[in-house]
């Protein structure tokens, strides 16, 4: 029988952020609009005060296949949340014109959970979230690099569209924290389109994932031993 409802959206939130100010803020505000609005499960994983250990290519994950060779943070709790999810959203703060250093240990370190299952993130949607002290200061670059790590992962990036989001979530903060992103007009529509296509996205992927597959035919019995019955 085929199911005619699909079980809520599962969506995982990652700051990248060494701080407890605007990206926290954005990632969470971006959780709280789809449990409210949209019903979705959520969960949350900060970089503020957790030990994220570089990768330094040992292969150590391609060689064992049991995950990675550092028992740090990343190990104990944010590969279980990535697994879990249905659909993703990193945000980042702008350091140098892109992604932070955690962010981009994060992306690396997933190096580990796809060594031991190629498969693991196939079709987990994504969409990004940066923030910057100047309006231009290298927010769409940092999505980009985010939006690239979801392609590398077979899962299915998002935007917000053409006229207003486009790459997905991007914010000045004038340096003001969470107080200068909540101000920020712009930068919340373009959260709340971008936050719509990756629900809509995660919604239509959970859908077809939940179609019953056809029933495997018996097989033949040749004639000689169906003649013996």
């Amino acid at each position: 029988m085929q199911e005619t409802e699909t079980k809520p959206i599962r969506i995982l939130g990652i700051s990248g952020s060494p701080r407890n100010m605007a990206t926290d803020f954005l990632v969470q505000e971006a959780l709280r609009i789809a449990k409210e609005k949209y019903g979705a499960e959520t969960d949350y994983f900060s970089s503020k005060g957790k030990k994220l250990n570089f990768c330094i290519h040992c292969d150590f994950c391609i060689r064992k296949k049991e995950g990675c060779i550092h028992k740090d943070d990343i190990s104990a709790e944010l590969y279980d949340k990535m697994i879990w999810a249905d659909a993703w959203i990193i945000g980042t703060p702008v350091y140098q014109g892109t992604v932070s250093a955690q962010t981009k240990t994060i992306m690396d370190r997933c190096r580990a959970v796809v060594a031991k299952d190629p498969k693991v993130f196939l079709n987990k949607v994504g969409m990004g979230i940066a923030d910057g002290g100047d309006r231009i200061g290298g927010q769409e670059p940092a999505i980009q690099t985010i939006l690239n790590f979801y392609i590398i992962n077979e899962m299915i990036p998002v935007g917000g569209g053409s006229f207003g989001a486009n790459l997905g979530g991007t914010f000045w903060s004038k340096d003001k924290g969470a107080e200068g992103v909540s101000e920020d007009s712009e930068g919340m529509r373009s959260l709340r389109r971008t936050l719509k296509k990756l629900i809509q996205t995660a919604q239509i992927v959970k859908r077809a994932a939940s179609v019953e597959k056809p029933e495997t035919p018996a097989p033949e019995v040749p004639k000689e031993e169906a003649n013996k019955q």
